[in-house]
């Protein structure tokens, strides 16, 4: 007989079906037994006379062969309910559960979580984390494919980092040294040259920091994009704003069943996300929050001020900070002036979710901007080469899934948006 989803039963009253997956909970009474069976697609409840049960073992999370015929039954899980005519044990759980998966909420804390990740996804909340992830993930493609992007695959072991910086993983390659890679930036911006116009990617991507914070991995999915012929950063803020819509959107429609689950509510941008300077943000965190401690950058006291500003000021949720110092991007972005850049953050909840911004897109302009950075021009030969030969005007940004993931579903930590985590201590599982 062929296998039948849980989400399928309602379909097949009155009809006999085989269904499989883990046992997620047991009730024995006198002459009955209830079975609540779990797979992907949900749960059931499934009765069983208890003289059927003779010589079978069931234990919680073993994986099971059920056949039964469905009914009408209104029960706290479905309209609907499996009569049992056999069943079979195909793995048996033969260890203590060190998680109770069939508990409301996975109580318990997050070292414990992750040593047992594998065990903790099963659990039905965790489990539509993953689920909405992969719902921004489709939404991200959907969009830019119809925008006419093209996606792609970049190298993720590479002779320098992207960033020009320190916070890179060392790797031995043969005889060379060579780095993992901090961003596909390179990359993306080469694709663009090479023709391609819009280019997009979602991969892992590797920072070497040293951060320990609730907002920081070491390696985690970035979602990039890079798209040519723009007039400037305004073009690259203007695109994302339609690409978090058509997202947020998605997500509200798709994900209806994991956020009831998870009893979140996603925002809309109802206008335009609003858009201020990097240097009237610091004014206003000075004068309106008597925060004068920043200069290149705004720390997460600052982030959270300054979206709490969008919020009573614009009632957005979302805002861009524009025109960042020269002196803290990184080489390939566009100067705007002699101190600042054609650049921006986009900050959400009180946290950056997205950095961008136009890049340099003329040979000479471009080896200026690496010397003025202190980086040496020939490190950088198969890269800067390209830009000998036409490169259209062009931008484009990232946005960390993982982030995005905890900020929209109100989640304090983005290992527990992470599937598998890396960390500064975690290298396991």
């Amino acid at each position: 007989m062929k296998r039948t989803m849980i989400n399928e039963l309602n379909k097949k009253i009155n009809e006999n079906v085989e269904i499989k997956g883990w046992v997620h909970k047991l009730r024995k009474l006198k002459a009955i037994t209830f079975i609540i069976l779990r797979d992907r697609t949900g749960l059931v409840q499934c009765i069983v006379e208890n003289a059927k049960l003779k010589d079978i073992d069931i234990k919680l999370e073993s994986v099971v062969s059920i056949v039964g015929r469905v009914s009408e039954n209104n029960n706290k899980l479905n309209s609907f309910e499996l009569n049992i005519e056999a069943i079979k044990v195909i793995s048996s759980c033969d260890e203590q559960l060190p998680i109770e998966i069939n508990k409301e909420n996975l109580d318990v804390n997050l070292d414990i979580m992750l040593n047992n990740r594998m065990l903790s996804l099963r659990h039905e909340k965790v489990n539509s984390i993953f689920k909405i992830q992969n719902i921004i993930v489709d939404g991200f493609k959907k969009f830019l494919v119809q925008e006419g992007f093209t996606e792609i695959s970049t190298p993720k072991l590479v002779e320098e980092g992207a960033e020009g910086g320190t916070e890179v993983f060392k790797v031995q390659y043969f005889e060379k040294q060579a780095y993992l890679a901090q961003s596909p930036q390179f990359y993306k911006q080469m694709m663009v040259g090479a023709g391609f116009e819009r280019v997009f990617e979602i991969g892992h991507v590797y920072r070497a920091e040293e951060h320990n914070t609730t907002r920081h991995l070491n390696e985690y999915v970035s979602m990039d994009l890079e798209m040519g012929f723009i007039e400037d950063e305004k073009d690259i803020m203007s695109l994302e704003e339609e690409l978090l819509k058509f997202i947020l959107n998605k997500v509200s429609s798709e994900g209806d069943k994991y956020l009831k689950l998870l009893d979140v509510k996603i925002p809309a941008i109802e206008n335009s996300i609003p858009r201020i300077k990097f240097s009237e943000a610091l004014e206003i965190l000075k004068t309106k929050y008597n925060k004068a401690d920043l200069e290149g950058d705004l720390d997460p006291e600052g982030e959270k001020l300054i979206c709490k500003y969008a919020k009573e000021a614009f009632g957005s949720d979302f805002i861009f900070l524009t025109h960042y110092p020269r002196k803290k991007r990184p080489m390939y972005t566009m100067p705007c002036g002699e101190n600042e850049t054609h650049s921006f953050d986009l900050l959400f909840r009180g946290v950056e979710i997205t950095t961008g911004g136009q890049r340099i897109h003329q040979y000479n302009a471009l080896i200026e901007n690496i010397k003025y950075k202190g980086l040496k021009p020939s490190n950088y030969e198969s890269y800067i080469d390209n830009f000998k030969y036409g490169m259209p005007p062009h931008g484009g940004l990232a946005i960390g899934l993982e982030r995005i993931t905890a900020l929209l579903l109100d989640i304090d930590n983005v290992r527990k948006t992470t599937l598998i985590p890396r960390d500064r201590t975690r290298l396991v599982p």
